[in-house]
């Protein structure tokens, strides 16, 4: 490894805990204010930057909160290509969510963020665009799987109910009164469509 391989490594690490810094701060502030309250000079100021620097790590203040769930679709894609190709689709991809979650926070922080996404209108505009990237990732996959009539048309019907199983399962865990987990949710989501 050479110098420069060492120090691209440490501006990765340091760019990485300044997104996450900022993003926290923000979901922070937005718990106690409310998303819309809360200005991008406020997080800057809360955390220490200058609003510029916000920008620059989160061109949108929704990417503040929808910038920690993104990366997951590659987790997931990646996870749903190491199953078995001739596992059912279905079981395939709840074992890829199922991976996700159990590798995932469930820190309070993320909670809240299940919690903005389900009753902030902007961030569930902004959610609708992260399950299509989402999907972009998966249904060729599946499509590969299915092969024959209409795999595609099928492929597409799959991953949006399997997405739409996630989202809500986390949506549930995020304001679940009995405390279960989000592995529990995520069972029971997918329970009727296998």
């Amino acid at each position: 490894m050479s110098v420069g391989d060492a120090s691209g490594g440490l501006r990765a690490v340091a760019r990485d805990a300044v997104r996450q810094r900022l993003s926290d701060v923000a979901i922070d502030l937005f718990a106690e204010q409310g998303f819309e309250a809360v200005t991008i000079e406020q997080i800057a100021e809360v955390a220490g930057v200058s609003a510029r620097s916000v920008h620059r790590y989160f061109p949108a203040k929704e990417d503040l909160v929808i910038g920690m769930l993104e990366a997951n679709g590659e987790f997931v894609r990646d996870a749903l290509l190491a199953r078995n190709g001739d596992e059912p689709v279905l079981k395939s991809l709840h074992a890829a969510y199922s991976e996700l979650v159990e590798q995932g926070s469930s820190a309070p922080r993320y909670r809240v963020a299940m919690r903005l996404l389900s009753s902030t209108s902007t961030l569930r505009a902004r959610n609708v665009e992260k399950h299509l990237a989402w999907a972009e990732l998966l249904t060729p996959i599946v499509a590969e799987r299915l092969r024959g009539t209409d795999a595609d048309l099928r492929a597409h019907v799959l991953v949006e109910a399997s997405l739409a199983a996630f989202q809500l399962a986390m949506i549930a865990w995020a304001d679940d009164p009995d405390d279960r987990s989000r592995l529990e949710l995520l069972d029971i989501a997918f329970r009727d469509l296998e």
